[in-house]
């Protein structure tokens, strides 16, 4: 286990004009300062030099990572009033749970004397039984017996019932035929005969059923009483499973600059979770917040970056700089962040109240708007102000729910507002049928090749860092976008979309997933990189007006 000496890591640039940090890091949105950048470059520089790091990100190297890995970097003072930083990764490393030098996790998993590598030996040892007992050739061959029974008792079942409806018939026609050649007494004795027949024909149907039945039942009894081993070791491996991953969250303690101390348990107790998701408390951030608390470091400043190839399902670029995750790491960090002067959440400031709305055309059942960018389409949790507030101060007695569509915060350009409930559902209508046709221009970072195309991924929500969008090919909705280059310069790409659905973010997520055009739109927070702005416009829109029926069609010029 590397010493602090090994993990506080002095700055080898002058940092001697530099101020230090008046308040730290607010984690969920923030731009690197330049602290934090030079902590990055320095160790970036030693990533590509580090001899069991280095190989792990080299694509010819058979033994590569599939994708890179985050890093992060906490600018800290310690007692003796020195400034420089230490770094850590999210989760492991490759075949490293730990490495010389970078801060450890909270809770090592995988020491050797320890309680998860004794019982997971347990549940391995379960799950072996159980793949043993599914994979048994008795189970099997009775399986596969079962299934033939079964189909040779459908058969021999069925072709009983049409002999005995042959003979049924056959009785039929003898009383109808025989009713006028025999006398009363005889055609007595016949239909008691007849009777007699009937009841033999319907036992032999009873007599074959109840063999089947039974010879099922026989197999499947057996079948039951292994099935019955399997569901009890699955509920048993269940019990411990969630035992040990109690037992497990418990251990991952962690403190905040008032040194008080909350495991998971607590922490995810108060939130809409109830329970810590897996691989909560592995990510970066938390563990160098832990590590400078634990070793009287004062955290001054942090940031985090990918290193490395994406991901298939998200979007991560290689040496950009990203937030923390909500899902796993806010409520983590909420608590940890207690006692440090933290920079104000910027997404709780409104960048919309010096800006006009702009009216781009009004009659009796619409009014078209030209959405500033940095301005919301409805109001947020913490802030109002929206197209939609100042259209309803405009007309306070409408009955409509204004709103048809949606522009993200950062993208500007035109959007639909109803003024009646009749053009509210008019137009509605209109974009589930997918006849409003919408064309965006983006300004895009990188070359895009070829100059036109269509791009199809299916997104779905990141349910643990909301709102980011990721590719599932599994449970992700269809989304498309067609698109047309019109002009490259400066390694940057002009460009018209034309989404032909209408997910969050589909735009972005195109414009940036290596699948899409790996060419991220500048300005993306998310996907990209922070800039002045989104360059993303909603230029031109097109459909039926609601009462006219005509199709109408309107268009402003991007500013960029």
């Amino acid at each position: 286990m590397s010493s602090i000496k090994d993990i506080f890591r002095p700055f080898k640039k002058d940092i001697s004009s530099l101020e230090l940090p008046s308040q730290f890091t607010f984690p969920f949105f923030y731009q690197p300062d330049p602290w934090t950048t030079l902590a990055s470059e320095q160790l970036i520089e030693e990533l590509q030099n580090a001899p069991l790091i280095q190989p792990l990100f080299d694509s010819g190297n058979p033994q590569a990572l599939a994708c890179g890995k985050m890093f992060g970097v906490l600018v800290v003072q310690n007692p003796k009033g020195d400034i420089g930083f230490i770094a850590g990764f999210s989760g492991k490393l490759g075949p490293y749970t730990h490495m010389d030098g970078f801060v450890p996790s909270v809770f090592d998993l995988y020491k050797e004397d320890g309680f998860f590598l004794q019982e997971e030996q347990v549940l391995n040892q379960i799950n072996a039984q159980i793949d043993l007992l599914e994979k048994d050739t008795n189970l099997i061959d009775l399986q596969t017996k079962l299934k033939l029974i079964q189909e040779q008792s459908d058969l021999e079942i069925e072709q009983k019932k049409t002999q005995l409806k042959l003979l049924k018939a056959h009785r039929k026609q003898q009383r109808i035929s025989q009713k006028e050649l025999l006398d009363p007494l005889q055609y007595i004795a016949l239909e008691q005969d007849l009777i007699k027949q009937s009841l033999r024909d319907k036992h032999e149907l009873r007599v074959v059923s109840e063999n089947w039945q039974q010879t099922i039942q026989d197999l499947k009894e057996a079948i039951t009483q292994i099935q019955t081993k399997i569901e009890s070791l699955k509920q048993q491996r269940k019990t411990k499973s969630n035992a040990l991953q109690n037992k497990l969250f418990s251990q991952y303690q962690f403190l905040n600059k008032h040194g008080q101390t909350k495991d998971l348990l607590d922490i995810f107790a108060q939130t809409a979770f109830k329970h810590p998701p897996a691989a909560a408390g592995d990510c970066a951030a938390p563990r160098l917040l832990q590590y400078a608390y634990s070793h009287k470091l004062h955290p001054l400043a942090m940031a985090e970056f990918w290193y490395g190839e994406s991901p298939k399902s998200e979007i991560r670029k290689h040496l950009h700089y990203y937030p923390a995750c909500k899902g796993k790491c806010e409520p983590i960090l909420n608590h940890m962040l207690q006692g440090l002067h933290v920079m104000d959440n910027p997404l709780l400031q409104s960048p919309s109240l010096d800006k006009d709305l702009e009216i781009v055309y009004q009659d009796d059942d619409i009014i078209v708007v030209n959405k500033p960018h940095e301005f919301l389409s409805v109001p947020g949790i913490y802030i109002k102000d929206s197209v939609y507030t100042r259209i309803q101060q405009m007309f306070p007695n409408t009955d409509s729910p204004l709103i048809v569509h949606r522009l993200d915060m950062g993208t500007s350009g035109l959007l639909i507002i109803a003024k009646t409930k009749k053009a509210h559902k008019a137009l509605q209508k209109q974009f589930l049928e997918k006849t409003v046709h919408k064309t965006y221009v983006a300004l895009l970072h990188g070359i895009v090749e070829p100059d036109s195309g269509t791009i199809a991924l299916p997104l779905t929500l990141d349910i643990q860092d909301r709102p980011r969008q990721m590719v599932c090919f599994t449970n992700g909705k269809p989304s498309i976008t067609k698109y047309q280059v019109l002009h490259k310069a400066n390694n940057t790409t002009k460009i018209l979309f034309y989404p032909i659905t209408g997910r969050t973010h589909q735009l972005r997520m195109h414009a940036s997933h290596p699948l899409g055009l790996n060419c991220p739109i500048i300005g993306d927070d998310l996907y990209g990189k922070s800039k002045d702005r989104l360059y993303l416009h909603a230029k031109k829109i097109t459909f039926t007006h609601p009462s006219s029926k005509t199709r109408v069609s309107f268009e402003v010029q991007e500013d960029f």
